[in-house]
């Protein structure tokens, strides 16, 4: 069984020194070698923004996709090889801007993929402008006068979407981290862990010590119900989004591999996709 030293490679990250991204790199590779995970067993697609490096970074199937297309990819190819663990990663701009339709729609398809989602609440690599996760009032280069416009809820929006595992951790916390990864990847369908990463070069707002003030951890609030989706609603917006920990998980529901008709256990990357002469000749008369 694969180590976490096995999951590291020879790159090194470009990261600001204290971006939240470090942990939540070190927490796939911990998670991966917990739940038994070989090298050859794991696959991380990634987007555009300082986030998207992190498929280079982990020793591991990687590629580097384009902006907001991390999911379409990642769907993708745990079509091609339902054998691989598929993990796409990205940021809030990656995920919930350019990428949000494809967000939506991973989420209501339920494929058995895990999504993180590395949440600074600016866009960084662009060197800080406002994105979706930017509450009203926040002050960037490209909102001087503060953001006239409501931040995106995460929890929320993936509740409402009909989510089967949702959570969010805190790049500090890497051991809770490194537990909900392990949890999204046993988890049979799609699981959305939304990571509070900060940006401590762009934004001075959303800092660590701000996170560790606001964030309130399901563990402590008495009686709550992962299986409960409308109290788990109800949570998020009186909180106002920040609630850390396992948020919300259908053990019921099956995922779209299960449901689609014909598929095979067997990955379609295993299979053999020849025709035969006799059966090219009837398709193309059927089109001549």
């Amino acid at each position: 069984m694969a180590t976490m030293k096995e999951f590291r490679n020879n790159v090194k990250p470009n990261w600001c020194p204290g971006c939240g991204d470090f942990s939540v790199q070190a927490a796939i590779q911990r998670a991966a070698a917990n739940v038994g995970l070989e090298p050859e067993q794991l696959a991380i697609v990634s987007g555009i923004g300082c986030s998207g490096r992190i498929s280079g970074y982990v020793n591991c199937y990687g590629l580097h996709g384009v902006h907001g297309r991390s999911l379409p990819i990642a769907q993708g190819l745990k079509m091609a090889n339902r054998d691989l663990t598929v993990i796409a990663a990205g940021g809030d701009g990656d995920g919930f801007a350019i990428g949000m339709g494809h967000t939506v729609h991973a989420i209501r398809r339920n494929m058995d993929v895990t999504y993180i989602v590395m949440d600074n609440q600016i866009y960084g690599l662009t060197k800080g402008q406002t994105s979706p996760r930017s509450a009203a009032g926040f002050v960037t280069k490209s909102t001087p006068g503060g953001s006239i416009e409501s931040a995106i809820s995460p929890v929320e929006l993936a509740l409402s979407v009909g989510a089967t595992f949702v959570a969010q951790s805190f790049s500090s916390d890497l051991k809770g981290l490194t537990e909900l990864i392990e949890k999204g990847i046993q988890h049979k369908g799609f699981s959305l862990i939304n990571v509070f990463s900060p940006c401590v070069t762009y934004n001075k707002v959303n800092t660590y010590d701000w996170f560790k003030e606001n964030i309130v951890s399901v563990d402590s609030l008495e009686g709550y119900d992962p299986h409960d989706r409308i109290k788990a609603m109800s949570y998020s917006m009186q909180y106002k989004g920040l609630l850390n920990g396992l948020i919300y998980q259908n053990t019921e529901q099956k995922s779209y591999e299960q449901l689609v008709a014909g598929f095979k256990e067997e990955p379609l990357a295993y299979q053999d996709l020849s025709l035969s002469k006799e059966d090219f000749d009837k398709l193309v008369a059927e089109f001549a």
